[in-house]
């Protein structure tokens, strides 16, 4: 019974896209470009795939999108390349840019939406509904959203719950910067992940990626470190992080308390950041 009235009170939550003008039904969604790995992503899981033309170089799920020609940076974005394509619809990411260029889209009268994003389940979840009202698939999304996404959020928020009890103390490594690692602040989205997961991010009072240095990691002492994999690692790999003596001195690394997933699963915030979060909630409340 109370998974059923969870699971009302999030479908209930997503009445916003349909009133919010940017959510609503383009024109013409034939021909898509898609600027942001979440929106690519999302345009997947509705199986709209065969309606994208291009797809900026932060879409890397599913394999396929490779195939696809590129249109840039998600931030940095020419008008030239996207119009190249002649796409009806662009969906963009909420950092979509620059500025210009989306004036210069607009100007031109080119259907172009900024999708909304919230750093948690929820925003997820509603991104995946704004996106799915704009390209008129309400029926494909309302069957994926009540069998597989919302389930995996509410068992995602169970196991959060229980984990916020436990005051697990969390740092979560973007790359290393020669002996430094880069680490998630405040502000960023590795952040909000740890949020998600119900543990502590030692370094919230730092603002944005930073490098920190080995005496501050022994001072905080993570319980847990979650390394995104591959393309997010420049010089380093997960092994070589893992083995790094900078963390011997921790819990994590006394207990191995590593977590490690798809860069983009946990940081770019389409559906399977619920997915990845949803494994390193059940791991840390298991240790």
């Amino acid at each position: 019974m109370k998974k059923k009235i969870s699971l009302l009170l999030l479908i209930t939550q997503l009445s916003f896209a349909q009133n919010n003008l940017n959510c609503k039904k383009a024109a013409d969604n034939n021909r898509i470009v898609a600027a942001g790995g979440s929106v690519t992503e999302i345009l997947y899981l509705l199986e709209q795939s065969k309606k994208i033309v291009a797809a900026d170089v932060t879409s890397v799920y599913p394999k396929e999108v490779k195939h696809l020609p590129s249109i840039g940076y998600v931030r940095n974005l020419s008008s030239e390349g996207i119009l190249s394509v002649s796409p009806t619809l662009i969906l963009g990411e909420d950092d979509m840019g620059p500025p210009n260029v989306i004036d210069q889209l607009n100007n031109l009268s080119v259907d172009v939406r900024i999708i909304k994003e919230i750093q948690n389940s929820n925003g997820i979840l509603e991104k995946i509904e704004c996106i799915s009202n704009i390209v008129n698939v309400k029926k494909e999304n309302k069957r994926i959203i009540t069998d597989s996404i919302v389930p995996a959020i509410i068992s995602l928020n169970e196991i959060k719950s229980k984990n916020e009890t436990l005051g697990k103390r969390v740092m979560l490594i973007l790359s290393m910067k020669g002996t430094s690692p880069i680490i998630a602040g405040n502000n960023t989205s590795g952040n909000s992940f740890i949020k998600m997961i119900g543990a502590k991010n030692i370094y919230e009072s730092v603002e944005g990626w930073q490098a920190v240095s080995e005496e501050s990691i022994i001072n905080y002492n993570p319980d847990f470190i979650i390394i995104p994999q591959k393309d997010l690692h420049k010089n380093s790999n997960i092994s070589s992080i893992k083995n790094n003596k900078i963390f011997a001195k921790t819990n994590a690394g006394k207990n191995n308390g590593f977590i490690s997933d798809d860069g983009m699963a946990i940081l770019g915030f389409g559906p399977r950041t619920i997915f990845s979060a949803l494994k390193a909630a059940k791991i840390i409340n298991q240790q």
